[in-house]
């Protein structure tokens, strides 16, 4: 049951529909001042009357029933307590089930939602810089078809620009090809840094660059198989990162794909008289609108992102006719996706509102920054290997019996890397720390992990699953544990309208937090009669499914063991 409809639809107020009242009522932080309650300070304006008389008319006005228990006036709020065994009951019952689909929906209605994620660059190993757009990105592609969206993955890679005539420049000069067809993109990336180190002393080398990026564009055959080959040894060392995480897409079109599309762009820009002349350089004027230009063309013709961006909405457009485009991009582009949006909004595009730059905020380890061409760069898969070994290390400490040791390590060293990405707001920049993430007491993946294990083990204990009714008095610790299970399909919508998953990785720790109240403040399996003992097992096996769907839309797997 949708607990605040239910309240909305029977408080009459004059002016005031049920679902404005539904959007208003929230759960209030102390559990003694009710389950929900209505604040009356935004309806004072409507009803000409101060937050607590209206409180006290509606309370007197509304009779309790079997669902809600009492209505009670408190200053300006209006608290509602709800027949436990009644909310308890259909709470059980919409998750046992509903099973894995607890907390779906068909909200999106099949609409499409294009999500432009990771864009690794060719040639260039996969560092701590790419995890949160990566799992940023993956997590809003798992809720978004969870919640009845099509999501299309779209891995725009950046393939395109003068390093790819660096890199050449630098094979040509210093590659082995046996040593890089055996190391990969390790070393592409050491010839690159070289070749960073050599320009700083020979600046014509930049010329011998754009000039080989020049023949890429031209289609130069022995400059184009390079190029190709580049980005084969890319994608085969991703791809070990990408399976690692469960990471899909359903587009690899990168830079590259839209080389041969900017030009109807910029012609439609002329054609519009959004073009000006700045410097030599084409431009549109966004003076207006308190930004910068934005450079369509250089000076010397060739494109710049803005360009290459413009001319990949449009394709995505036209291809999947999105509802929705979200680009998973750190803070520090904000101006450029302004810029762009605004200029497809000025060239008529009635669908520039639906571009969404999901920005978020910087990762790094206790090191500090990170420069690929000076070399001191962290690359994602050592940062997960190292989380999969301390996490052998300690399940192997807590439980050196356990069997498969190394699935459950590589559950929770990976999990430990997704989680420790997602827990906070996407926009707060996160300084990596794997004693924190790996830490079963804290707020981590670890700790809800180990929570699903210990749920699953009484179960186990259990055996088959018997029926079960929901006593007339409910506890405190089975109520709350209850009222927060009740929360997730909620949460899940909140997570995709808002692009956070940390709303849903939070309610993971919430959930884990009160069942352990539960599983320590109530007899379970030595429950005092049988019909508790059952209620007190459906109780335990809603919980695992519940945080079982909420760590898998975040990516991240549940052992049965720990």
């Amino acid at each position: 049951m949708d607990y605040k409809k239910y309240i909305a639809e029977r408080l009459h107020a004059e002016g005031v529909s049920a679902e404005e009242i539904a959007a208003l009522i929230v759960c209030p932080p102390d559990p003694a001042m009710g389950d929900y309650a209505l604040p009356c300070f935004k309806l004072a304006k409507t009803l000409r009357r101060n937050p607590t008389e209206i409180a006290r008319t509606l309370q007197d006005s509304f009779a309790a029933d079997a669902v809600v228990e009492k209505a009670e006036a408190a200053g300006g709020y209006l608290n509602f307590t709800l027949c436990r065994a009644g909310m308890v009951g259909d709470i059980l019952r919409k998750i046992l089930s509903e099973g894995d689909r607890y907390g779906a929906s068909d909200a999106g209605m099949g609409r499409v939602v294009c999500i432009d994620y990771s864009s690794v660059n060719i040639a260039k190993r996969f560092h701590i810089g790419h995890l949160s757009t990566t799992v940023l990105g993956a997590a809003l592609y798992r809720i978004m078809n969870f919640l009845g969206y099509k999501a299309v993955g779209i891995n725009h890679l950046g393939d395109y620009g003068t390093q790819f005539g660096k890199l050449i420049s630098a094979y040509k000069r210093w590659g082995d090809r046996e040593e890089i067809e055996r190391q990969g993109v390790a070393a592409l990336n050491d010839i690159y840094v070289r070749w960073h180190r050599e320009a700083e002393t020979h600046p014509e080398m930049e010329d011998e660059a754009r000039a080989y990026f020049k023949k890429i564009e031209e289609k130069d055959p022995e400059c184009l198989a390079l190029f190709d080959w580049f980005k084969e040894l890319t994608m085969k060392d991703v791809a070990k990162i990408y399976d690692l995480l469960d990471v899909h897409f359903d587009s690899y079109a990168g830079e590259s794909f839209y080389s041969d599309k900017m030009a109807p762009v910029v012609e439609e820009l002329r054609e519009k008289g959004l073009l000006k002349e700045s410097r030599g350089a084409q431009i549109v004027d966004l003076e207006e609108y308190g930004m910068p230009p934005c450079i369509i063309l250089k000076k010397d013709g060739s494109s710049l992102y803005a360009t290459r961006d413009m001319a990949a909405a449009i394709y995505r457009k036209n291809t999947y006719d999105f509802y929705k485009c979200l680009y998973v991009v750190a803070y520090q582009q904000n101006l450029h996706f302004k810029q762009f949006f605004k200029v497809l909004e000025l060239m008529g595009k009635p669908w520039a509102k639906d571009l969404v730059h999901v920005a978020y905020g910087m990762v790094s380890l206790e090191e500090g920054a990170m420069s690929t061409r000076k070399g001191n760069v962290v690359f994602l898969e050592d940062v997960i290997d190292k989380c999969i070994e301390k996490a052998y290390a300690v399940v192997s400490e807590k439980n050196p019996d356990l069997e498969n040791k190394e699935d459950v390590a590589k559950k929770v060293g990976v999990g430990a890397v997704i989680f420790g990405a997602l827990y906070n707001s996407k926009i707060k920049d996160i300084v990596f720390s794997y004693d924190k993430v790996l830490n079963f007491e804290g707020e981590t993946s670890v700790y809800v992990q180990y929570t699903c294990a210990r749920a699953n083990s009484v179960l186990q204990k259990a055996g088959k699953a018997e029926e079960y009714a929901v006593p007339r008095t409910v506890g405190n610790e089975e109520f709350e544990l209850a009222k927060s299970l009740e929360s997730f399909p909620e949460t899940v919508l909140a997570a995709a309208e808002k692009y956070e998953p940390c709303l849903i990785a939070r309610l993971c720790v919430d959930i884990a937090q009160k069942f352990n109240k539960f599983y320590f403040g109530c007899k379970i399996l030595t429950a005092e009669t049988p019909a508790l003992k059952n209620f007190r097992l459906a109780l335990t096996r809603a919980t695992l499914q519940t945080l079982t769907n909420a760590l898998a839309l975040l990516g991240i797997g549940v052992p049965e063991k720990m």
